[in-house]
């Protein structure tokens, strides 16, 4: 899955910030990065594409910094992950249409990819900042077992 670390560091941010009351009050930047070990540039430039999603508040001024642009409860996984324009996408094909095999063709294991990059889709949407925030994630999950 092509999930990468800008994907993954936005969630982390913005459940820092929701853990640190975001939602009521505005928490700096170099709070957040400083506890989750994220470089302050690089989420500066993660919370400027979440503010232009208005999943987040700039708040300028002495105790400035970012607060939730709404409710923990409602902001899907997915939306955090779509605003920093992270595909979530677990073939190798090219966007457009083009496959990932030589002259364009698509591989013989595609559909499989692509049915579980729209798996994980689906998921990231029933899943909420408040969901992960709060622990209520894995436990209520289907156990996976592993074929032998």
């Amino acid at each position: 899955m092509r999930l990468t670390s800008k994907g993954r560091y936005a969630v982390m941010a913005m459940a820092d910030l929701a853990m640190e009351g975001g939602a009521l009050r505005a928490v700096p930047l170099q709070d957040i990065a400083q506890r989750q070990q994220i470089s302050l540039s690089y989420l500066e430039q993660l919370f400027a594409r979440l503010r232009r999603a208005e999943l987040v508040a700039g708040v300028r001024g002495p105790g400035g910094g970012y607060r939730l642009g709404r409710s923990p409860d409602a902001i899907p996984i997915a939306a955090i992950v779509a605003a920093v324009n992270e595909p979530i996408q677990a073939t190798r094909c090219k966007s457009g249409g083009r496959g990932c095999m030589a002259k364009g063709a698509r591989c013989v294991t595609h559909e499989l990819w692509d049915d579980l990059g729209r798996t994980i889709a689906a998921y990231l949407a029933t899943v909420s900042l408040a969901d992960v925030v709060e622990g209520r994630i894995g436990d209520a999950q289907p156990d996976m077992v592993a074929a032998e």
